[in-house]
């Protein structure tokens, strides 16, 4: 599976940010400063997920580019429609339940498809507040736990990030390089 060249991403050259933008963006820059010389590690991250992002940065600009973003098909005419329902993205899997659920589900107008479809949609939309939080606590601290797993006060900011404690997570975190601390409390911000 490819790489989204559209995904947004920042990048470091050790604990110095160099950029945040595309994925692409974000290369490019990482390839600059390693081309002017710093030899400091250069870090990709995920900005959703605080992961980091394993990029091949040999040979020139334009090849860092070609393999983040390759160029689209000259033909871009669609195929012609087959015959059949049409793809909307549906994936078929294994749901396993007990005897009582697949005869409620098999009672509901549309069947078990549809109305599984409801209630993880419901069920999302229910929860989407708690899980905006739970998304940004796991990607600040990936981010974190990169960046600044070795540093003082590191696991006092990360008890403050689960705790949803925004001042006591700036206090442990204080010592931090700028832009690490700068970086783990923007990917955090939604958490508090």
């Amino acid at each position: 599976m490819g790489l989204d060249p559209e995904m947004r991403c920042t990048a470091f050259a050790g604990t110095r940010h160099l950029a945040t933008g595309t994925l692409v963006e974000a290369a490019l820059a990482a390839k600059a400063a390693q081309d002017a010389g710093d030899d400091s590690l250069i870090f990709i991250f995920n900005d959703a997920t605080g992961r980091a992002v394993d990029v091949d940065l040999r040979g020139p600009a334009e090849a860092v580019r070609g393999r983040l973003a390759p160029a689209f098909p000259a033909d871009l005419t669609p195929a012609p429609p087959r015959p059949g329902r049409p793809k909307l993205g549906v994936v078929a899997r294994e749901v396993t339940l007990l005897p009582r659920h697949w005869e409620w589900l098999n009672t509901q107008p549309g069947g078990a498809s549809v109305a599984l479809r409801k209630l993880v949609d419901a069920a999302r939309h229910a929860n989407e507040g708690a899980d905006r939080v739970r998304q940004a606590q796991e990607a600040a601290y990936r981010f974190m736990s990169t960046m600044a797993g070795d540093r003082p006060g590191f696991e006092e900011a990360a008890r403050a990030l689960f705790a949803g404690d925004a001042a006591l997570f700036q206090q442990h975190s204080q010592d931090w390089p700028a832009d690490v601390r700068s970086h783990a409390e923007r990917l955090a911000a939604p958490a508090f």
